[in-house]
């Protein structure tokens, strides 16, 4: 339904015209700005955010291990020319339609819409400047000026941020009239004014590295004013359907992976062995095995004939992440695709709307499962507790880290659970578990005693952190963009998995400037190698793999 809105705006938007009062000079078929409707261009923008995060998010979860990341070395993990359509949608789209919006909202006194654009453009804007660090904004956008040329990250921040006090400053306000069809919180203001203070949350977390006192205030006065994303209803979360065609407004990666022929992604060993060690219940709902035994056949998986890399150690994961059929790919593998489509591991239930798996190793597609019916993570509850926890830890922040943990925990649990009950496997799900002899409840239990067990068990405040870093990860399936940023902030979760090959150059630092940019605009030089940090990142330099 959500995303029939999407398409139905590119139909319908926007021509108003006043037939009593038509300029016979005027064309009546052309669009323009003033006959814009408001309403669609605002839905617009927040169906758009959701390609905008989808960019976002896939290389950061390959990075992070996540998912495979296809490429054999660093350098070809993320290229200009894969940034094009990223960047393109980013500018040509989300910022352009939201500069549109804001004066034609707040002049017809719909300042809820204008609040709207604001937060995404501000959630837009750090999202570029943590994938790219200097971007484009003040030169940016002016039809007259073809070659804009870069500000500083540290300056695109401060203009998101003053976007995100303006935007509640809009919520403050009283509208002429409400949100119509609002795609994330059905036009209540509440959560989208916890929306904007979790956003700059996550703003000065990130700068907490190269200003460690205002990161401190800003967010103690953040917590002070206890208006952080705390319910389930207040997660910024984009809802998928299950339409296939006329339009597909399904879940990307279900409709990417649940075919005759399957495919798509291949999930990451480590993320998925990890998981299963750890004995955590959501790795049911964040993947399907489409068989639950390990192949013996090298033409299907070819790295059981190889050696463990020599530079691999017996506690990283290689090859097979467990005994059971979770079947992936390492860190940095690059080989051929063999015919395992209806083999290989599975997007799951949540977040991709997909089958639970109960041990049942048959084949995914078409409309198994929830059908699509997933949703994009884009900043949840539990995010805030393991941002504070953090923010405790390093920066000496109001709350108990310990507290934050658990409580982290609990609220991503209980949202996976929530969403898998209420979706098209529910009866399924009771049915495994009652045949199972176990409770989700007593698995959650069980998983919460032995994480806090191991943070009480670390002698420092680094170990301490390492244990909340590895939760938030866990909790962030589906997040590439804080999973990215998580990893450069802390240097952690620690551990990864080395890539295959021994010299896979240095770790992503930022990404290139897209191909695209770099032909076309001549103010913008392209970097030398992606180890260029971005502004608030000072300490993960040659330290990260």
């Amino acid at each position: 339904m959500i995303k029939n809105i999407k398409l139905t705006i590119f139909a319908l938007l926007t021509v108003i015209v006043s037939s009593c009062e038509l300029d016979l000079l005027d064309n009546p078929n052309q669009v323009t700005v003033q006959s814009t409707d408001i309403n669609f261009l605002t839905n617009r923008i927040q169906a758009d955010f959701r390609v905008h995060f989808d960019d976002m998010s896939d290389p950061g979860m390959r990075l992070t291990r996540m998912l495979n990341q296809g490429a054999a070395i660093y350098d070809n993990a993320v290229t200009p020319a894969a940034n094009n359509g990223p960047w393109d949608r980013a500018y040509a789209g989300v910022l352009t339609d939201v500069k549109t919006l804001i004066p034609l909202a707040e002049n017809a006194r719909l300042f809820a819409h204008a609040g709207v654009g604001r937060t995404i453009r501000a959630a837009a804007l750090l999202n570029l400047v943590d994938a790219f660090g200097d971007i484009p904004l003040s030169s940016a956008l002016d039809a007259n000026n073809f070659n804009p040329t870069v500000d500083g990250g540290a300056t695109v921040y401060t203009a998101a941020l003053k976007d995100l006090d303006d935007a509640a400053a809009n919520f403050a306000a009283t509208s002429a009239a409400g949100l119509s069809n609002d795609l994330y919180f059905g036009g209540s203001a509440d959560s989208w004014i916890r929306t904007i203070n979790t956003l700059k949350l996550k703003a000065l977390l990130n700068r907490r590295l190269i200003d460690p006192s205002g990161s401190k205030a800003g967010i103690d006065a953040l917590i002070s004013e206890n208006r952080l994303m705390a319910t389930n209803a207040q997660n910024f979360m984009f809802k998928f359907g299950t339409n296939q065609v006329n339009p597909d407004n399904r879940h990307p990666r279900y409709a990417a992976q649940y075919s005759p022929t399957g495919g798509g992604d291949y999930q990451s060993n480590q993320y998925m062995g990890a998981m299963f060690d750890r004995k955590d219940p959501r790795i049911r709902m964040y993947f399907y095995r489409q068989t639950i035994t390990n192949s013996t056949s090298v033409n299907e998986i070819r790295c059981i004939t190889n050696q463990r890399p020599a530079h691999y150690t017996n506690a990283d994961y290689f090859c097979y992440p467990t005994t059971v059929g979770y079947w992936g790919r390492d860190h940095l593998s690059n080989e051929g695709i063999p015919p395992d489509g209806l083999r290989r591991t599975a997007w799951g239930l949540y977040p991709a709307g997909g089958l639970y798996d109960n041990d049942a190793g048959r084949i995914v597609a078409l409309v198994a499962g929830a059908q699509g019916a997933g949703v994009q993570p884009i900043m949840m509850r539990s995010f805030v507790d393991f941002m504070l926890a953090e923010s405790a830890l390093t920066l000496q922040t109001a709350g108990s880290a310990r507290a934050l943990l658990e409580s982290g925990i609990r609220k991503s649990m209980e949202d996976v659970r929530s969403f898998a009950m209420s979706s098209a496997e529910a009866n399924k799900i009771t049915a495994f578990e009652a045949s199972k002899g176990t409770t989700w409840a007593a698995e959650v239990e069980a998983y919460v005693t032995a994480t806090l067990a191991e943070y009480d068990a670390a002698t420092s405040n680094a170990d301490k952190l390492n244990v909340v870093a590895n939760q938030y990860w866990f909790a962030a399936h589906g997040n590439g963009i804080e999973s990215y940023n998580l990893y450069r902030r802390t240097g952690m979760p620690r551990n990864l998995q080395p890539a295959l090959e021994a010299n896979p150059g240095p770790f992503v630092q930022s990404y290139y400037y897209p191909l695209s940019v770099i032909t076309r605009n001549n103010a913008i030089v392209q970097k030398n190698n992606a180890t260029v940090p971005v502004f608030w990142d000072n300490k993960s330099a040659g330290t990260l793999r």
